[in-house]
C-alpha cells in the first residue's frame, strides 16, 4: 500500500520536483537576464534514470559559461542552440544526488545557478514502488539475447527499415544504402528518404523500443532533418497481473506516424495486458521518453495513442502524472482498471445466473438486466476478461506452471488476478495473501431498470438478487455477495487509480477515438460506447466543462478507421502546436480550451469521407446518435449514474414502495435475505469515495523499506 508519506508529499510535488533552478545572480542583474539550468530529457530532477541527463543552460546575452556536475567541468559537451541556450548531454551521474551548476564570466556581473539531480538505475523504479518478484524475462521474443532474472536486462540493438514503394516495410541491412524501391516521406514539407532507424534494449524492466526516419546517427545537440520534433507515444491494451516482461509493445513501426515524421516509442510495460497499473505503464514512458530524448533531442510535444487498455493507461497517465504525454488520442476507451472491473464481474455472475436458476429469461430479458446493446457483450466480458479476477485463471504462458499459486501445494505462488500490479496502493491482505480488492456486489439491485420497464416481472427480479451470489478472493462464485476491503477503496480513491478528471487531465487535450463496437459479436463488443461518455461526465462533474475532450465516431471498418486516424493524429498536432505556441498569460486550462481547432469537435463518420460535426451526448441524439446509438451497462440499469465511479455504494432500507411492482410476500422475504443491509443509495457519494491527495504520487524506488 502507498506510504502515506509520500501521498502527503505529492501535495507539494509539483514545487518540489521543478525543472528550473532559480540562478543565484549578482545585485543589479537586469530582470530577464538570469542564468538558468533545468533538465530536459525529464523535467521532474528527482526522477531522472540511467546515469545521464540532457540539460538546458540560458545564458545572459553574449556570457561565457561554465557547466559543472559534482565539480566536474562538462562544458565541452554543451551546443549553442537557436534560440540563444546552450543544450548538452551530461553522462557519468552517479546513483542518487547529483549536483550540476552553470556559472557565467563576463560581460556583466558573474551569476551562478544550481540544479539538484536524482538518478536512478535504468531497471527502475523510479517512483513505482517494490517490483514483483519473480519477474520472467521475454527479451527474445523481441530479437534480444536471453536475459537473467530479476532485471531482464539485454544489450541495445538497432536496426534499420525501409518503407517500399509498394507500402510495405522491410529490412534494410546498411541505412545508407538506397534501394530502387525505397519510398520517400515528407516532413515538415520536405521528402526524405523512408528510411527508419529502430532501437530496442531494456529500460524499467521492461523491453523498450523506439523508431524515427534516418538521416543520419541521431543527436541530442542537433536536430535530425528527418524528425519533425514531436514523439507518438503507443500504448497497449487488455488487462493482466503481471509477474513478466511481455512480448509485445504498444508498436514503433508504423507508416501513419513516421511517414508525416514523428518518431514513436513505447514499452513492453505500457502494454496493460502484461502490466495492470497505469502507474508502473507512468514509470516506463517517463523512463523510455527520457532516453528518446537523450539520444534525439528535446521534444516539442507527446501525443498519446492506443486503444482499450491502451485508453486507460493514456487517461490515467495524464490525469495523475501530467506532462509525461500532452495530448491523447484513446481509442474504444475505459476510464481506468477499477471502474471496469465491477461490469465485468456481474457478467460472469449473470452468465452464471442465466445458465442456472435464470435460464427461462428470454433473450430481450437478459439483455435488460445486462444494459448492453447486446447481451453478447456480458459474455464476451465473461469469456475474455472476468477470468482476472481469479487466483490462476488468466496466468500467462512466459510463467511457468509450476510457479503459480496453489493453495495446498504453492500456497506462496505466484497470483495472476489483475490486481497484483496495484499491490503498493492497496496492500496485500494478510488473511488470504491476495491483493485487497475494491470489487463489491453488496446492495446493487441487478436488473432495477428492467423491472421498472415491465421486461422483467418481479419474481423475477427477485429470483435474480437472491440468486446472484458473487466472487470470493480468489474469483470463484459463491452464494454470498462480493464484499470490497475498506482500506483498497481509501486507497483506489487517494491515489487517483479511480480517475477522477479532475487533476491533469482537467488541462489535456483529448480526441476519444470511438471505434462502434457495440454489436462486434463475442470477443469485441467490450468496447461498449458508453464508456467514452462516462468519462465525459466526470470531466464535467470536476470541472465544470468537458470541452477538452472530443468524440468521434467512426464504424469498425479499415477504411473509417485509417480516415479517422489521420484526421485525429493531425488535429491533435495542430492543437498542441497552437497551445506550444500561446504565449500569453492564461493558465493552461484556458490555453487549452482557446488553441481547440476551430474544424475540431464531437461527431462522427458517415463513410471514410464524409464526416459529421455535431455535439453527442447521452443519451444519444442527432445524426451522429441515429447511426452510433449508446447503450448502458450492468451497473447502469443497476441505478448508478454516468460517472459510474462508485465502488461500493451506500445503502438505504430496503422500501417496497419504492417499486411500481408489488411483490408476493415469499418474494419479499427473499429480497430482506439478499439486502440485509438495505440496497445501493446512489445519491449518495460511494464508500471512501474521496478526491486524489495530489499529482507525481511516488510509492519508492526500492531504496526504503
Amino acid at each position: 500500500m502507498a506510504n502515506r508519506a509520500f501521498a502527503v508529499a505529492a501535495l507539494v510535488a509539483p514545487l518540489l520536483l521543478t525543472g528550473t533552478a532559480a540562478a543565484v545572480a549578482a545585485p543589479g542583474t537586469p530582470p530577464g537576464r538570469r542564468l538558468t539550468i533545468e533538465t530536459v530529457s525529464n523535467p521532474q530532477p528527482a526522477l531522472v534514470s540511467g546515469e545521464q541527463v540532457l540539460v538546458k543552460v540560458v545564458p545572459p546575452e553574449r556570457a561565457r559559461v561554465t557547466v559543472r556536475a559534482n565539480g566536474r567541468d562538462v562544458t565541452a559537451s554543451f551546443r549553442a542552440q537557436p534560440d540563444g541556450s546552450l543544450l548538452g548531454l551530461v553522462t557519468g551521474l552517479r546513483e542518487g544526488t547529483n549536483d550540476l551548476s552553470a556559472r557565467t564570466s563576463g560581460p556583466g556581473p558573474d551569476q551562478r545557478a544550481n540544479l539538484r539531480v536524482t538518478d536512478h538505475p535504468i531497471s527502475g523504479p523510479v517512483f513505482s514502488g517494490a517490483q514483483q518478484h519473480p519477474f520472467y524475462c521475454e527479451t527474445q521474443a523481441f530479437g534480444l539475447p536471453a536475459a537473467q532474472q530479476p532485471l531482464c536486462s539485454a544489450p541495445t540493438q538497432v536496426s534499420y527499415q525501409y518503407r517500399t514503394t509498394a507500402g510495405a516495410f522491410a529490412p534494410l541491412a546498411d541505412p545508407a544504402s538506397r534501394p530502387a524501391d525505397l519510398a520517400t516521406a515528407t516532413v515538415d514539407g520536405h521528402a526524405v528518404p523512408y528510411v527508419v532507424r529502430v532501437e530496442r534494449g531494456t529500460i524499467d524492466r521492461a523491453v523498450y523500443e523506439m523508431a524515427a526516419l534516418y538521416t543520419g546517427t541521431p543527436s541530442p545537440t542537433a536536430p535530425d532533418p528527418g524528425w519533425n520534433g514531436k514523439l507518438v507515444y503507443t500504448f497497449g491494451g487488455g488487462c493482466n497481473g503481471g509477474y513478466h516482461q511481455g512480448a509485445s509493445t504498444g508498436g514503433v513501426v508504423n507508416d501513419l506516424f513516421l511517414g508525416r515524421g514523428f518518431a514513436v516509442a513505447s514499452s513492453s510495460l505500457n502494454v496493460l495486458d502484461t502490466n495492470c497499473s497505469p502507474i508502473i505503464s507512468a514509470e516506463a514512458a517517463m523512463m523510455v521518453k527520457e532516453h528518446f530524448a537523450e539520444t534525439y533531442g528535446p521534444i516539442a510535444h507527446t501525443i498519446g495513442w492506443g486503444g482499450s487498455g491502451g485508453a486507460i493507461q493514456q487517461y490515467d497517465i495524464a490525469e495523475n502524472y501530467p506532462g509525461i504525454v500532452d495530448g491523447i488520442i484513446p481509442g474504444v476507451s475505459f476510464p481506468d482498471p477499477l471502474s471496469v472491473g465491477g461490469p465485468v464481474s456481474d457478467c460472469r455472475l449473470l452468465d452464471r445466473y442465466f445458465a442456472g436458476p435464470g435460464a427461462a429469461f428470454t433473450a430481450a430479458q437478459k439483455q435488460a438486466v445486462a444494459g448492453f446493446a447486446s447481451y453478447d457483450s456480458c459474455t464476451s466480458w465473461d469469456l475474455t476478461f472476468a477470468s482476472r479476477a481469479t487466483a490462476t485463471g488468466s496466468c500467462n504462458a512466459a510463467i511457468p506452471v509450476a510457479a503459480r499459486w496453489d493453495p495446498v501445494t504453492n500456497p506462496g505462488g505466484v497470483k495472476c488476478n489483475s490486481n497484483e500490479q496495484l499491490v503498493n496502493q492497496l496492500g496485500r491482505d494478510p488473511r488470504t495473501g491476495f491483493v485487497r480488492s475494491t470489487l463489491d456486489t453488496t446492495g446493487v439491485q441487478y436488473g432495477l431498470a428492467a423491472l421498472k420497464s415491465g421486461t422483467i416481472t418481479a419474481a423475477q427480479f427477485a429470483d435474480l438478487n437472491a440468486s446472484i451470489g458473487g466472487l470470493d478472493y480468489t474469483g470463484t462464485p459463491v452464494a454470498q455477495r462480493t464484499a470490497a476491503d475498506p482500506k483498497a477503496l481509501d486507497a483506489a480513491y487517494a491515489d487517483g487509480i479511480v480517475n477522477s478528471a479532475s487533476q491533469g487531465l482537467r488541462e489535456t487535450p483529448i480526441i476519444d477515438q470511438r471505434t462502434d463496437l457495440d454489436f462486434a459479436g463475442p470477443g469485441n463488443d467490450i468496447h461498449t460506447t458508453e464508456w467514452s461518455y462516462v468519462l465525459r461526465q466526470r470531466l464535467l462533474r470536476a470541472n465544470g466543462t468537458a470541452a477538452n475532450q472530443v468524440i468521434i465516431e467512426n464504424h469498425a471498418t479499415a477504411a473509417e478507421a485509417a480516415a479517422a486516424s489521420a484526421y485525429e493524429l493531425d488535429a491533435m498536432d495542430r492543437w498542441l502546436t497552437a497551445i506550444d505556441a500561446d504565449r500569453s498569460h492564461r493558465s493552461r486550462q484556458q490555453k487549452v480550451l482557446a488553441n481547440r481547432p476551430g474544424d475540431l469537435g464531437d461527431g462522427c463518420y458517415l463513410s471514410a469521407s464524409s464526416r459529421v460535426t455535431e455535439a453527442l451526448t447521452y443519451p444519444a441524439s442527432g445524426q451522429c446518435g441515429a447511426l452510433y446509438p449508446v447503450a448502458a451497462n450492468t451497473r447502469m440499469v443497476a441505478g448508478e449514474g454516468l460517472a459510474l465511479d462508485v465502488l461500493k455504494c451506500r445503502l438505504k432500507p430496503l422500501d417496497f414502495r419504492d417499486y411500481p411492482v408489488t411483490f408476493t410476500a415469499a418474494d419479499q422475504q427473499r429480497l430482506r435475505a439478499a439486502f440485509p443491509g438495505g440496497v445501493c443509495d446512489y445519491r449518495r457519494p460511494g464508500v471512501g469515495q474521496r478526491p486524489p491527495v495530489g499529482t507525481w504520487l511516488d510509492y519508492g524506488d526500492g531504496t526504503t523499506p
